[in-house]
């Protein structure tokens, strides 16, 4: 009788899967590395040596965490599974650690400024309130018709200059894209004070001098600033967004014997609307809450002035910059209030652009009955 050996096991085969794919077994697993990651930091920063505080306890093990799971789930998954695990895991930690200050930042002016905000401040303005008075007495009246009056013509003026700007650099072949692209990306960079210096010392000062009413501070000077800090973001933007718009539908057009300017009026633009209404929103995002430009220009004021061209005129970021830097406890909080109104305007802002811009062409489906 003769003794054979037994076969050696087989390798566990590998669960093919799509990666983006999560299981209970794989949040089971970054559980468990989590709880090792943090156990192995504790015993070597705790009981072998003396650790210099919780961030450097965070340095430690957020990379032993990392090495963890990736092993873990390339010997479950593979090395595909493992990457992209890692990746997903750093850019989420990414993510999550710019979420939290927004939200701890704007939790704290939530609850600052809720408090003292009531209807008086949407209804006047601040030249019969003295500085002994009660918050609630606070007037933001003529703040808030200023921010909107210069966000608005600033949008007049930047939307079409920025459209024809980035059409010119996507839909046309002049020598002169180059150059314009160069200027644009450098306006990009561009500090916001340096805009409202700009003004200033080329528009102000030489109009004050020469005693045209018109070049003085108001609210149209501020919206010069404005303008140069918001006209490259748009610009960039929407070119990005015109790049995305697949050619075949430019081919399609002008196959059917549409002009070049018919085919971008009437094919790219349609087509690329949700990423122009994107542009406009990163436009208001990048001025609504500007201050150093305003201080050269609109210079501000305590009581409303309705007309942006001649005056100065107060915004909501000069409100908060005005009362906010003050060492009375009870002027701060008109600070605190202005800043929560502030941020109530851009959330209506964007809401009202997402609204304009929404994409018309998906219709609800009509019903048998309808179609009778």
């Amino acid at each position: 009788m003769t003794l054979t050996a037994p076969a050696p096991p087989r390798p566990r085969p590998l669960v093919r899967r799509r990666t983006p794919v999560t299981t209970r077994e794989d949040r089971l697993a970054a559980l468990g590395c989590a709880v090792s990651a943090l156990l192995l930091t504790w015993f070597v920063m705790h009981l072998l040596l003396t650790s210099p505080g919780w961030f450097a306890d965070l340095v430690v093990a957020y990379p032993l965490y990392l090495g963890m799971l990736y092993l873990v789930t390339r010997d479950r998954l593979g090395r595909l599974a493992a990457a992209d695990r890692l990746v997903s895991t750093v850019v989420a930690t990414g993510a999550l650690g710019l979420l939290i200050p927004l939200l701890l930042l704007l939790g704290y002016i939530v609850v600052a400024g809720a408090p003292h905000l009531t209807w008086g401040f949407f209804t006047h303005d601040m030249s019969t309130v003295a500085v002994t008075d009660p918050v609630e007495k606070t007037g933001g009246l003529h703040a808030i018709v200023g921010t909107l009056e210069q966000t608005g013509l600033a949008l007049v003026l930047v939307v079409p200059l920025g459209l024809l700007t980035a059409i010119f650099l996507n839909e046309t072949r002049s020598r002169f894209r180059r150059p314009v692209r160069v200027l644009v990306d450098a306006m990009s960079g561009l500090p916001s004070i340096v805009a409202g210096l700009f003004v200033y010392a080329a528009i102000i000062i030489p109009g004050t001098n020469a005693g045209v009413g018109f070049f003085s501070y108001s609210g149209f000077m501020a919206t010069l600033a404005l303008t140069m800090v918001m006209l490259p973001t748009v610009t960039r933007t929407v070119d990005v967004v015109l790049r995305l718009v697949p050619a075949g539908l430019r081919e399609a057009s002008l196959a059917l014997g549409a002009s070049r300017a018919r085919t971008v009026w009437s094919v790219v633009l349609p087509t690329a609307r949700t990423g122009v209404t994107t542009a406009v929103i990163l436009g208001i995002a990048r001025v609504a809450g500007e201050t150093a430009p305003l201080l050269f220009t609109s210079f501000g004021a305590i009581t409303l002035n309705a007309d942006p061209f001649s005056q100065p005129q107060e915004s909501i970021p000069l409100f908060v910059y005005r009362y906010i830097k003050q060492p009375l406890e009870n002027v701060q909080q008109r600070g605190y209030v202005g800043a929560l109104v502030l941020i109530l305007l851009i959330f209506t802002l964007f809401a009202l652009a997402r609204l304009v811009g929404r994409d018309r062409s998906r219709r609800k489906a009509r019903t048998p009955r309808e179609n009778k």
